[in-house]
């Protein structure tokens, strides 16, 4: 009687023990009595399990960062593209992430697939590579609204990759390529214009100055003598030989 008394007191420790649950800070227990769900989840901490009439299963509550796979995806403009991406979420309800749904990161992620294909189909190529941020934020939108009867908080949506065919890429290249010599001639363009503006000006006041006309002469003479030129031209200004002509037509004209 003693050692089957002694048996009892054993198992019932050891039952004790084993309803006896911890649970961390981030942790919830969503706990099934007699099959009925209970109103609100247990933890953090030290609480009682009543075994085998409760059934305990145990729900994270942090941040979650999800990768969907590649998805072979074909845009507005009828250009095949690979996109992968990754989403945020986290469980706000443990209850309904336990009863409205049977594996909620799997459905999870199988939405986030869908919804990648779907959105990104109605853009053209341009909008998914410029407007990566308002894409992001559709998808989180959709995907949060769908997720929200489970209990799930889709907080956000990143675009990882874009991977474009070859032949795409190259394309893009000699666009770019294009647009680099455009701006490069635009840019000669504009200093060929003001370069003719500042040298009219010149224009201006050696016509108003006629000594300036001299100095920049003497100045040119200045840097060709510097240079190592085997041959040296001094181009002699018409002013000089004014004179002579002038005394040419007079002695002519007489």
């Amino acid at each position: 009687m003693t050692q089957f008394l002694a048996i009892i007191i054993v198992v019932f420790f050891l039952w004790l023990i084993s309803c006896i649950k911890v649970l961390r800070e981030y942790e919830r227990a969503v706990i099934f009595r007699l099959g009925r769900l209970l109103n609100q989840p247990k933890g953090p901490g030290l609480f009682f399990v009543f075994q085998p009439i409760d059934r305990m299963v145990r729900i994270s509550t942090r941040l979650v960062a999800m990768d969907v796979p590649p998805q072979d995806i074909i845009t507005r403009d009828n250009v095949s593209v690979k996109v992968n991406a990754v989403i945020y979420f986290r469980v706000v309800q443990p209850n309904k992430a336990v009863v409205e749904v049977e594996n909620y990161l799997y459905a999870t992620s199988q939405l986030a697939q869908t919804t990648l294909r779907s959105v990104l189909g109605q853009h053209e190529l341009d909008d998914l590579l410029s407007n990566r941020d308002k894409i992001n934020h559709d998808l989180q939108s959709i995907l949060d609204k769908h997720t929200d009867p489970w209990g799930i908080k889709v907080s956000n949506v990143e675009i990882k990759h874009v991977d474009l065919p070859t032949e795409m890429q190259r394309a893009m290249a000699r666009q770019a390529e294009a647009e680099r010599e455009r701006r490069a001639k635009v840019i000669a363009a504009e200093g060929e214009y003001q370069a003719s503006e500042k040298l009219q000006m010149a224009a201006k006041v050696i016509s108003a100055e006629p000594m300036a006309m001299q100095m920049r002469y003497l100045q040119t003479l200045s840097e060709i003598a510097t240079e190592n030129n085997s041959t040296t031209i001094f181009p002699m200004p018409i002013d000089l030989f004014s004179i002579f002509m002038n005394k040419n037509k007079d002695e002519s004209g007489k």
